[in-house]
């Protein structure tokens, strides 16, 4: 990290290919914004089998089991304790429970040339385990090294166990990862949600799916400071994404591009999602996302669902209902509106910013327009042809008409009631006292 941020210095128009098993969330999320771009490698190498992974507590019998079965095949094992001190008992006990093993040990406080003596050494053969600290978690791959346990393995996190699962599995051997947990230190919150992701995601390639899970739990990290994770508290995640895809277009564009920090809440009781069985790689799935969210125009929405038709096929229902309510969420956000709920059969309820009272013809193309209270106006919708009742559907296709020009305005236009006189502040008496106090 140090070195890039270095060499981006000297140069500031640099380019940079970071390659990375499981993207740090910073890394990640700025990639998902369109800062970066990201490519990933699914294919694994020919003859290569999944990574067994078990959450287990730690006790003798496990040790012993793993440790005979792998020597049996004539094969090595890691076992990884991230406390120096404790290196040396915890070898001995190894010694203890499988009689003839041959075991060594290193850490970071040994010198250069011991530390590559001793590896230099179990690569040959020459041991059959080494206990180590996390020093092996990057660099090294030996085919017949092929078990890894790690001790309080709730105490790593989710893309350094991915990483250190990543020793073993490096042949066609199958290989066998265990997490071990101390049965009198149960794991936090997000500890079992970080054991419970690599124990899930075991399947070749699943290093994206990993580091999704990753921003998940950890947030997006500071992507304008060193913090690699922690969420953006002060102003909020959506709007600092906001915020942030709007520096970087004005950027590369050199000119200032509007910032649109109200988000449109559409409720009208639709089916509007994207189905698993239709998409399933999590990567895809929030790019299409990212990509439904910028048709912001009816030539960006029709030119994107030509390109998913020409991709897929046949559109499901739910995926073509989720483009036309990203289209209306774009066209409302243009007309001050902060959001739409279909409340009764006969009206749909707009929320809007207090003082500014809708306006323009679109409001026009309703039965009438009723203004309840400041920031709130109810849109009465006219009688249906051919039908007794409103489907959600329905109210969608009115509300973008209405938006987009489709549908004319009625001849004589509602007009809004007046606003319900308001309370005044009344008479000042002092302070009002607290419930503390």
């Amino acid at each position: 990290m140090r070195q890039k941020e270095r060499l981006k210095q000297l140069r500031a128009e640099v380019d940079v290919l970071t390659l990375s098993a499981t993207p740090i969330p910073r890394t990640l999320h700025s990639s998902l914004l369109g800062i970066r771009g990201i490519s990933t490698l699914d294919n694994p190498p020919p003859g290569r089998q999944e990574v067994e992974t078990r959450v287990l507590f730690r006790d003798d019998r496990i040790l012993q089991d793993a440790l005979q079965r792998e020597l049996a095949r004539d094969g090595q094992v890691f076992v990884l304790h991230n406390v120096i001190n404790e290196l040396q008992p915890l070898a001995q006990r190894l010694r203890q429970l499988v009689p003839g093993a041959r075991i060594a040990i290193g850490h970071g406080q040994m010198t250069e040339t011991e530390i590559e003596k001793t590896v230099r050494a179990f690569v040959r053969g020459e041991f059959d385990v080494l206990v180590s600290t996390t020093i092996v978690e990057n660099g090294l791959d030996i085919a017949r090294a092929n078990t890894i346990l790690i001790d309080r393995a709730e105490h790593f996190g989710l893309a350094e166990l991915h990483q250190l699962r990543g020793r073993v599995g490096r042949s066609s051997e199958k290989a066998y990862c265990y997490l071990l947990l101390d049965r009198d230190e149960p794991p936090g919150h997000e500890a079992k949600a970080r054991l419970k992701a690599l124990e899930e995601f075991s399947h070749l390639g699943a290093g994206f799916a990993i580091a999704m899970k990753d921003l998940e739990i950890r947030g997006a990290g500071n992507l304008l400071g060193p913090q690699q994770s922690g969420h953006i508290a002060a102003v909020g995640y959506d709007m600092y994404c906001q915020l942030l895809r709007s520096a970087v277009e004005s950027a590369k564009l050199q000119k200032p591009v509007a910032v649109h920090v109200v988000e449109v809440d559409v409720d009208l009781r639709l089916q509007a999602f994207l189905p698993l069985d239709f998409l399933t790689d999590p990567r895809q799935r929030l790019e299409l996302l990212r990509e439904m969210d910028e048709a912001v125009d009816d030539v960006a929405l029709r030119a994107l669902e030509a390109e998913l038709q020409d991709r897929y096929g046949k559109l499901p229902k739910p995926v073509r209902t989720l483009l036309r309510v990203f289209r209306l969420k774009h066209g409302l956000m243009g007309l001050a509106v902060h959001g739409v709920s279909w409340v009764e059969q006969d009206r749909v309820v707009v929320r809007h910013a207090p003082g500014v009272p809708l306006g323009g013809a679109w409001i026009d193309c309703f039965a009438d327009v009723r203004a309840v209270e400041a920031g709130k106006t109810h849109l009465m919708l006219p009688p249906l042809r051919g039908k007794k009742e409103y489907a959600a559907e329905d109210v969608l296709e009115l509300l973008l008409g209405a938006i987009t020009g489709a549908i004319a305005p009625r001849v004589r236009p509602a007009k809004s009631l007046p606003l319900p006189p308001q309370p005044g502040p009344g008479p000042r008496r002092g302070r009002a006292k607290y419930p503390w106090e």
